[in-house]
This record gives structure tokens, C-alpha cells and sequence, in this order.
């Protein structure tokens, strides 16, 4: 019998990563991508193959807030933005699809704020550039998520106890995973951590069982 995989994934790591990855701006086929990169997971390891229990996608629904624009000095209905008709389309089409289960968080409602890149601040505070310059796509907005974490962490623990796979791929960028990956692998879970060729601290890797991401650093593949 072939062994059980799931696959974990942080859907605002994912979104960012995969578009500068690979910019697939129909929300459709950004699923049909989505799913088709998981399934390249059962085929990473070349000694066993897996079937697929099941993906588990964690996010948020869009904010539908009224914010604030400090620099245009006008208040942006988030609900009217491209951005919000987009990750519904995106939520909505993800549902559809067989073994795929959707785990949405809520919204801060106390932090959504547009916030300046980190580069253009360096720019700023160095001098190379002033207030003048900055132009509305040197803004970015920031939303906090609530709820996100904990479900992944709740899932890993219950997959873990229940021995309902035998591999765990994650697809996330940060250190928040390393308690519930330390209980999976205490289980005799063999977890993989996919950062999407986003760099990780060194020791992260005693507390994974490998590494590997199922695309090039350039996106074609």
C-alpha cells in the first residue's frame, strides 16, 4: 500500500512567493497551478510514492475595510479593489477542488494599515530619496491574520496522533512551524518543509526531516 502524504500550505506565504515566482494573474488558473505544484510533491522522493490525503489551504477571506491612504490622502474601499475580487474568485474556485480543504482565519479589524516597502524606507532615511518621491505603489497594505497559525498547528497535531499519514509537506517561510513539526516528527512523521526557495535560518534544519522546493528559482518549472 502506498503511504498517506498531506500537505500543509500558507496561503499569504504562497501568494506572495509564487507571484514573484510565477505571476499567473487569472485566479483560475492560479488554482489549476496551485494544485498541480502540490501533487509534484507525491513524486519528489524517488525510493517511495505516496497518495495524496488531503491539502489543507490556510488563509483568509479579503478585507472588505475601508482604509486610509496616506498618501493620496483618500479612503480606500477595499471591497472595490482588484485585489479583493481576485482572492475571492481565488477561494471560491480553491473550494471546488477534490482534497482540498480550505481553513480560513479572520481579519485583524485594528491592524490594516498601508505601511512603506522596507526598500524605499532605506531610501528614505539615507537620503536618496525625499517624501516627493514616493510614488502609491511604494506603499503596501498590511493586514494581520488571527487564527491562521493555530489551525495549522491543531491539524499537524491531530494528522500526527491519529497516524492518518506518514508524510507531512509544509509549504510556509518562517520558524512559527517548529513546536508542531518537533510533535509530528516525535510521532514518526517524516516532514518536509517547502520554503519556495525563500532563504530559512540554518537551524531550522534540525527540526525538519528535509527540504525541498518543486520549482526552479526562476519560476519555469
Amino acid at each position: 500500500m502506498k503511504k498517506e502524504l498531506a500537505i500543509l500550505v500558507d496561503g499569504s506565504f504562497y501568494q506572495k512567493r509564487m507571484y514573484s515566482l510565477k505571476n499567473i494573474k487569472d485566479p483560475k488558473s492560479a488554482v489549476d497551478f496551485f494544485i498541480e505544484y502540490c501533487y509534484r510533491h507525491l513524486t519528489a522522493d524517488r525510493y517511495e510514492e505516496y497518495s495524496l490525503y488531503r491539502i489543507f489551504y490556510y488563509d483568509c477571506p479579503p478585507s472588505v475595510k475601508e482604509v486610509y491612504h496616506p498618501l493620496i490622502k483618500k479612503v480606500v474601499k477595499l471591497k472595490d479593489s482588484d485585489q479583493y475580487k481576485w482572492m475571492s474568485e481565488f477561494l471560491k474556485e480553491l473550494k471546488t477542488r477534490r482534497k482540498v480543504a480550505l481553513r480560513l482565519g479572520r481579519l485583524s479589524d485594528n491592524d490594516v494599515v498601508y505601511n512603506l516597502r522596507p526598500d524605499i524606507t532605506k531610501k528614505l532615511l539615507r537620503g536618496a530619496i525625499s517624501v516627493e518621491d514616493i510614488k502609491e505603489s511604494d506603499l503596501y497594505l498590511s493586514i494581520g491574520q488571527k487564527g491562521v497559525d493555530m489551525k495549522l498547528g491543531v491539524d499537524i497535531a491531530s494528522l500526527s496522533y491519529k497516524k492518518q499519514v506518514q508524510k507531512m509537506v509544509l509549504i510556509a517561510g518562517d520558524s512559527d512551524f517548529v513546536p508542531a513539526a518537533k510533535l509530528a516528527r516525535r510521532e514518526g512523521i517524516d516532514f518536509v518543509l517547502d520554503p519556495l526557495w525563500n532563504g530559512i535560518n540554518e537551524d531550522l534544519h534540525e527540526h525538519i526531516d528535509g527540504l525541498k522546493s518543486c520549482i526552479s528559482k526562476n519560476g519555469e518549472k
